[in-house]
């Protein structure tokens, strides 16, 4: 059974009852609720009244010219408007003019040719039925992003830390996740690849595989196995994570931390300098059988720990211009949250076509720790 929100409905204004005759059934063949009028006037009334996806409008009726039935039909309605002529020289004046109408046809048509336009002019926008559902999916990927995000402030003795998240309106597979642990935190930056429920899906899967292994004391092992239980779904889905782990030792200040294809962490001092960490291989589900070596480095007080998404990195023609412009942002704000949202502010909400995401880490500077 079709529901209510599914009906297509067309309204046909034809002087000729023959015609008009032929167009109800053709467009009933095609599953439309018909209505119809034999001129300019009640077929306005009508369309108005019918609130129609589709119009068939004759060019020549009795009491209006189509094109000024067309300019009218266009003041309340965007049904698409598919205009009929007997003359093919007013055909060829017709498709030079901007009047509103979606297709032209001259008389005699073919009902099969009817069909087809009319087709490939609903295959240009989806039903009530197919936008609604995207909508729904679309805000239901949008419910299992912002799930997966932490849901508390990290508080480590002598650091400042902060995220920001701006998911993009097709919706990705950006996440990031921390924890406090008895010496410091753990820390996960991920990006599944592609859109809407399925890359969200992947993201969630991340998480909770790379939590699971937090136990383990060796990182390497632990990254090891989550790559392993990650891989099992990634083939099944055809697709593959960028994923940049890291463990914080707060008293020495020692970040240890495997990149699997993400390469956007950067390593900000105090002095001016910012050096991008090296990826230590390809993403998750790129390839079979990879090992990702462990590195580390340490966050000196009033050192940064920084990572963004390639939705900030995409906006600068290099990497250098993308470095320094996150470095600037970094060192010219006193607070991990405020240099998080200079960082986003790279990325401008109205131009960026994916979701951005910035987390930083800031070992605070002896004096404010004393």
């Amino acid at each position: 059974m079709v529901s209510t929100s599914e009906i297509r409905r067309a309204v046909v204004i034809e002087d000729d009852p023959d015609i008009r005759g032929l167009l109800v059934r053709v467009l009933q063949k095609q599953g439309f609720e018909v209505s119809q009028a034999a001129a300019g006037l009640p077929g306005v009334a009508e369309v108005r009244r019918v609130q129609p996806d589709l119009v068939t409008l004759d060019l020549n009726l009795p009491d209006l010219d189509g094109l000024e039935v067309c300019k009218l039909l266009r003041e309340f309605s965007d049904a698409f408007i598919v205009m009929l002529t007997a003359r093919a020289d007013e055909l060829d004046k017709l498709t030079g003019l901007d009047n509103g109408a979606d297709e032209y046809i001259s008389k005699p048509f073919s009902p099969r040719e009817l069909q087809s336009r009319i087709n490939a002019l609903f295959r240009r926008r989806p039903s009530a039925a197919a936008d609604s559902a995207a909508r729904s999916e679309l805000e239901r990927a949008t419910e299992v992003q912002q799930s997966l995000l932490p849901k508390e402030d990290i508080r480590v003795e002598g650091y400042d830390v902060a995220g920001v998240f701006r998911p993009s309106r097709s919706v990705g597979g950006d996440f990031y996740d921390w924890y406090q642990t008895a010496d410091g935190l753990h820390l996960t930056f991920a990006d599944a690849m592609g859109k809407g429920m399925g890359a969200a899906l992947i993201a969630a899967t991340v998480r909770a595989v790379m939590r699971s292994t937090g136990h383990r004391p060796d990182l390497d092992g632990a990254f090891a196995s989550a790559s392993k239980a990650i891989a099992t779904d990634l083939d099944s889905s055809n697709s593959f994570v960028t994923l940049f782990h890291a463990r914080l030792e707060a008293a020495s200040g020692k970040v240890s931390y495997v990149d699997a294809g993400h390469g956007l962490a950067l390593h900000v001092q105090p002095g001016g300098t910012a050096e991008r960490l090296p990826s230590g291989g390809p993403p998750v589900g790129a390839w079979t059988g990879t090992d990702w070596p462990q590195s580390a480095f340490e966050l000196a007080p009033g050192d940064s720990l920084v990572v963004v998404s390639d939705g900030v990195l995409d906006v600068f023609e290099s990497v250098e211009d993308f470095t320094d412009a996150v470095r600037t942002a970094t060192l010219g704000h006193g607070s991990a949250h405020a240099a998080s949202s200079a960082i986003m502010a790279l990325a401008p909400a109205e131009t960026a076509e994916d979701d951005v995401t910035v987390v930083v880490v800031r070992r605070l500077p002896e004096k404010a720790t004393a």
